[in-house]
């Protein structure tokens, strides 16, 4: 390939992780909103419903426009990668709306930022990927700003426990991404909507032995729609990143959706 070809390609996955950001960088205070009325756990179920259901009817229309995709279908040898991405992302959003009803929408924004840390160190340890320098210095300076974020009160040295709960989640997600980037070759869309349609039943089946559902049309719409454009095109968009980038930078430049989230919180 052509240099000029790669550093093209190169800045269209930096585009498509960025705004993969963007997009999940409204869910953390406009979940906080609908948490007003929808459980935790529901609410999770939801999300990725959205994302799933949504992604679908994407699916849809470019099979019914007869648009030519020429993307690898997934297989059974990815099946241990499949399970694996969908058992974590049923109990990684659990745990962030467990968090974000026990903490501030600021304060679960910028904790999502460990979920590079996850995902960067596992990158290494477990699937081989390289990490410089500045990876490390971002990791360290991440960590330190986790802990101080996750100290309810210095004088006791106590804990939050809906930090706790963020940083539990986002460890899920840094292993889930890990297992996503050995999908990443296949077919996007169908890897947004095995993740969303997957996940999302599982949740609510978690929702609906345990109780935690309502039946209000209006928040599970809302719900519904935020998990269409904050998860279904924002992991469509990452994991299109991802296939360039690998799963150590695509987090990086990932690492603005808490920025992005603590200003549209203030915005709010």
């Amino acid at each position: 390939m052509a240099r000029s070809e790669f550093e093209k390609q190169n800045k269209h996955a930096i585009g498509l992780a960025i705004f993969a950001a963007v997009l999940y960088g409204v869910s953390s205070p406009l979940s906080k909103l609908l948490l007003v009325k929808i459980p935790p756990t529901f609410m999770a179920a939801l999300l990725y419903l959205g994302a799933g259901a949504g992604m679908l009817l994407v699916d849809w229309y470019t099979r019914f426009t007869e648009l030519e995709r020429m993307e690898a279908k997934m297989t059974g040898q990815e099946m241990p990668y499949i399970v694996g991405m969908v058992g974590l992302d049923i109990a990684a959003p659990i745990l962030l709306m467990l968090g974000l009803s026990r903490t501030s929408a600021e304060n679960a924004a910028l904790l999502n930022n460990f979920e590079i840390v996850a995902t960067s160190l596992l990158a290494m340890f477990i699937f081989g990927e390289a990490v410089g320098r500045r990876m490390w210095l971002s990791i360290t300076l991440i960590t330190f700003a986790s802990v101080i974020l996750s100290v309810d009160s210095f004088r006791h040295l106590t804990l939050s426990p809906g930090s706790l709960f963020i940083l539990a989640a986002c460890l899920c997600w840094g292993l889930e991404n890990n297992c996503t980037r050995m999908l990443s070759l296949k077919d996007p869309l169908q890897i947004v909507v095995i993740k969303g349609l997957g996940s999302g039943l599982g949740a609510l089946l978690i929702a609906w032995a345990t109780r935690a559902f309502i039946w209000e049309s209006f928040y599970i719409v809302m719900a519904l729609l935020l998990g269409f454009v904050a998860y279904g095109l924002s992991i469509f968009s990452y994991v299109s990143a991802q296939r360039a980038l690998g799963a150590a930078r695509t987090s990086a430049y990932y690492a603005a959706a808490p920025f992005i989230g603590v200003l549209f919180s203030r915005i709010i």
